[in-house]
């Protein structure tokens, strides 16, 4: 049930519940950057405030194809399924690491080039993607801290 704080805050809350979780994966996979086998995982994250949000995930928010990229870059996504992608070796399972995020949300990147062994990150990528989702998860902080001083300026009027 919404209550009058939460239509007041909007999206922005589960924007950085969100972009965190994402942080927490672009960070599992800096730290697997040298893991045979390792799969580099990211988020739609369209789908993801979609289904956080209880939005209908219609045609606009999901690719119909399962190949998306992530806000703001052009790296292809390619649907998270164990079955087609093992994980050997993980810092970080998808349960403990994306618990909250829709399993439809959770996808693998796809490689632009893939190492011998099989690992899929591109460090440089992985570092630049991670900058960029802090300097996100900061601004919807910063805006959330203005939206709550707003709010108590109103409620003790001064």
């Amino acid at each position: 049930m919404r209550t009058s704080l939460d239509s007041y805050l909007g999206i922005h809350p589960q924007a950085l519940s969100l972009e965190a979780q994402r942080n927490e994966l672009l960070a599992a996979n800096l730290a697997n950057v040298d893991t045979p086998n390792y799969k580099a995982r990211d988020i739609d994250f369209k789908a993801a405030l979609a289904a956080a949000s209880g939005s209908a995930a219609g045609g606009t928010t999901a690719s119909a194809t399962g190949n998306a990229a992530a806000p703001g870059s052009s790296l292809p996504l390619t649907a998270a399924t164990s079955a087609t992608q093992p994980q050997a070796g993980t810092v970080g399972s998808a349960a403990a690491v994306g618990g909250g995020i829709a399993s439809s949300a959770l996808k693998y990147r796809v490689p632009m080039a893939p190492s011998l062994d099989g690992n899929t990150v591109d460090e440089q990528l992985e570092q630049s993607a991670f900058a960029e989702n802090s300097v996100r998860y900061q601004a919807t902080l910063t805006f959330l801290n203005s939206a709550l001083r707003d709010l108590m300026t109103a409620i003790t009027g001064s």
